[in-house]
């Protein structure tokens, strides 16, 4: 004979997240290598301090991007949704299991109003590449790059020709000076 289950309850549970994430996540290295609290002081200035709603963390905000980048979410609504279901997403942002993860409007207002016309992301990802280099995970002995081709989410039916110069940065000025004095060393050409 067929029984149909009782529908599942769930007893309540006292856990940890910090429990549910493995000590081998990527976002555990990340978190271990890097120290984000440098953000808040260097996005101050975007900030009004005297009146409007309160602000959402900046450094959320900017780990937030980083998730995006770092396993290939494509969009922020995307984004949103797996901070939603994945405890790892929400212990590297510091979200307990209650807490609402910002909304994807939010994060891209705050990208394209706050940060885009400044070079706040410039200077986040050069303190990032020098905490790195300070930690010994780059050597500045080679230089390793990804070239693959994304098939991007676009509409085929709209574009816009726009020409945007991309700066260096210093860290890869550096690099082609550390590069070219190492060529110069061996005795060959710079």
């Amino acid at each position: 004979m067929l029984r149909i289950p009782p529908p599942q309850t769930f007893p309540p549970e006292t856990l940890s997240l910090d429990d549910l994430v493995p000590q081998n996540h990527l976002v555990r290295k990340v978190d271990a290598a890097v120290d984000f609290e440098f953000i808040r002081d260097l996005v101050a200035p975007l900030y009004c301090h005297n009146n409007g709603r309160p602000a959402i963390d900046p450094v959320m905000l900017i780990k937030m991007m980083l998730l995006m980048s770092l396993f290939g979410i494509p969009s922020e609504r995307r984004l949103v949704q797996e901070i939603q279901v994945n405890m790892a997403y929400r212990w590297f942002l510091r979200l307990g299991l209650t807490e609402k993860v910002p909304d994807a409007s939010t994060l891209s207002q705050n990208r394209r109003r706050r940060f885009n016309h400044s070079d706040v992301f410039q200077h986040i990802f050069d303190n990032i590449v020098e905490q790195a280099i300070g930690r010994g995970f780059v050597g500045g002995r080679e230089l390793y790059t990804n070239s693959t081709h994304l098939k991007a989410s676009a509409n085929p039916h709209q574009s816009d020709s726009i020409l945007r110069p991309v700066p260096s940065g210093a860290y890869l000025d550096e690099l082609e000076k550390a590069v070219n004095e190492d060529r110069a060393k061996s005795g060959k050409k710079a």
